[in-house]
């Protein structure tokens, strides 16, 4: 393979039960990044001095510190920890920008392939490999729409990166990067066959309740018109628990307003997303396939 030059970025914060899984998976990768930057997002347990360990023993990771801010930041503290470690990045020829969580586990091919899949297409933007847990000692994969790609694992291309213009500070980033992406021409999915082990559910820290709301929060943020939500909201009925998990988006959904958080302010995008939805509720092809 061509040497392609990828730098990765990992916002961590109490992570010292699953770091080294992380950690020992990125240093086995046939392909290693040129940088890995991590960036300890003021931890109260040991996971900066396990960083530092492994960046003390391989000059390409490097750990970045942050004081505790001594609260969650759903969201927005995520990308804040993120563009702490972006605006360190040495290298200037990258071709590709990971995201990468500290509690996943991968095959040590898995950016080999991940990048070989990117040299099939030039269109693709932003990809990255599925989640899955292991549940009853089978695997569990999450189930996402074809265009979406979890923020646990983000790969972009940097063409793709520099027309995106940032990331949205806030719940929803990584569906809004994935809008404006489409809107632009790009195409984002996962893929199916590469497969990242996540070591803590998503949502674990907020509860099943707290979860779901910040999920139809995020819907509010990405812009989700209220006919869409009603319909997802519907069609989450038939998960269990029905009525409390329906509940839960669409009090997430109405929070946005009540509290009237900003929305994301791209208008071509939004209305782009609007478009595949109306597309996808009159069951025509879209992004959601």
């Amino acid at each position: 393979m061509v040497n392609i030059i990828y730098v990765v970025v990992t916002p961590v914060r109490d992570e010292e039960d699953n770091i080294r899984h992380t950690l020992d998976c990125m240093v086995r990768q046939t392909l290693p990044p040129e940088e890995w930057i991590i960036v300890d997002d003021g931890s109260r347990d040991n996971t900066g001095r396990i960083v530092d360990e492994y960046a003390a023993q391989y000059p390409w990771i490097r750990a970045v510190h942050r004081p505790d801010r001594g609260f969650r930041k759903p969201g927005g503290g995520v990308v804040d920890a993120f563009y702490e470690g972006y605006r360190t990045i040495r290298t200037a020829r990258w071709e590709f920008l990971v995201k990468l969580d500290g509690d996943l586990s991968f095959e040590m091919d898995y950016f080999e392939k991940c990048i070989q899949h990117f040299g099939l297409s030039g269109e693709l933007g932003i990809a990255g490999g599925t989640i899955c847990y292991i549940v009853n000692e089978l695997k569990k994969f999450e189930q996402v729409p074809a265009f979406h790609v979890r923020g646990a694992t983000k790969i972009y291309r940097r063409s793709c990166w520099e027309q995106l213009g940032g990331l949205w500070p806030a719940e929803g980033w990584d569906t809004i990067d994935e809008i404006k992406a489409n809107s632009l021409g790009w195409k984002t999915r996962s893929f199916r066959e590469l497969h990242l082990l996540h070591h803590r559910p998503t949502g674990a820290a907020d509860g099943f309740w707290g979860a779901l709301t910040k999920y139809g929060r995020a819907n509010y943020i990405c812009g989700y018109p209220p006919a869409f939500m009603l319909a997802k909201c519907m069609r989450r009925l038939v998960k269990r628990p029905a009525i409390v998990g329906s509940a839960a988006l669409m009090y997430g959904y109405l929070s946005g307003y009540l509290r009237r958080i900003p929305q994301f302010a791209d208008f071509e995008a939004i209305a782009y997303l609007r478009r595949e939805q109306l597309a996808r509720l009159c069951f025509r092809e879209s992004i959601w396939k």
